[in-house]
């Protein structure tokens, strides 16, 4: 059955209809409005919305920064101003008639990478997205951990700069005020794709040691990160990381842990946002 899939971004607002292999039949994108009018945000994602080929979905999966609260009932994304405790899952609801599930767009990433990604067949993992912000989503015996109201796996507020850059989020030297788009463009005065060398090094090594932090926290061998930034600086920004965590990462179960590039390029988010959908119908592979 097909999923009508939507990725909600700082940058960027997605919509597509993804089948049951995960391939994409159609898609659609916009500019994320700048600014505060919450309801301005919300005619722009309907409109995509509403273009979209709605024979064979079943169901409406989203992935949106967070955090979220009352289950993913309201979301407050940290890069997107304009919305506060919006109702999306609801508003989602009422425009399409489809049933809704709502989830952080890192941990919809998670749920990607291991349907038809670079973590397929792997039970114990971190996926990342290293992006206009920095998310995380980590799977565990094969199910993704979910937390007390949904916000597990933020490894974007990982302290990794004791005393550094002030974050959106109010603390300091948070990982994605350090290395996310956002937060390079403000530090070189130039936007992230133009970065050295140097500043491609320090993203890769601060990465890495916050991906050894997870390791030998819970037990895992793999990292799977995604993005622009990350991917768009490639393998110097992989290399550092993973000197990096082979530098940390020393405990008998975490040695040799490894991070690689996410296996579903561009489409990654959009296929996660599905794979949001398959799970919250309990459809094989990710049934709760």
């Amino acid at each position: 059955m097909n999923v009508l899939a939507i990725d909600i971004g700082g940058t960027k607002l997605a919509v597509a209809v993804v089948d049951d292999e995960g391939a994409l039949r159609w898609r659609a994108s916009a500019s994320t409005p700048r600014g505060t009018d919450a309801e301005q945000l919300w005619s722009v994602l309907a409109a995509l919305v509403l273009q979209a080929p709605r024979e064979g979905a079943s169901v409406c999966g989203v992935g949106s920064g967070g955090p979220m609260r009352d289950h993913n009932e309201l979301i407050s994304p940290l890069n997107i101003p304009a919305w506060r405790d919006f109702p999306l899952r609801r508003r989602l609801n009422e425009l399409t008639g489809l049933p809704v599930f709502v989830d952080n767009d890192a941990k919809a990433l998670a749920l990607g990478e291991g349907w038809r990604g670079a973590a397929s067949g792997v039970a114990n993992y971190l996926a990342m997205v290293v992006s206009t912000g920095v998310g995380g989503g980590i799977v565990l015996n094969g199910r993704l951990l979910d937390g007390a109201d949904d916000n597990a796996g933020h490894i974007g507020h990982l302290i990794v700069v004791p005393g550094g850059r002030p974050c959106v989020c109010g603390a300091f030297g948070c990982l994605e005020a350090e290395v996310s788009g956002t937060s390079i463009a403000a530090i070189t005065g130039a936007p992230a794709a133009q970065a050295g060398p140097d500043m491609v090094a320090r993203c890769g090594r601060l990465v890495g040691q916050a991906v050894a932090s997870v390791a030998n926290l819970l037990d895992l061998r793999l990292a799977v990160v995604a993005g622009s930034v990350a991917l768009g600086y490639g393998r110097a920004f992989f290399a550092a990381a993973q000197d990096e965590l082979d530098r940390s990462a020393l405990l008998i179960f975490s040695r040799g842990a490894q991070i690689m590039p996410g296996g579903l390029g561009a489409d990654g988010p959009l296929i996660g946002a599905a794979a949001v959908g398959r799970r919250g119908m309990g459809w094989a592979p990710w049934s709760p």
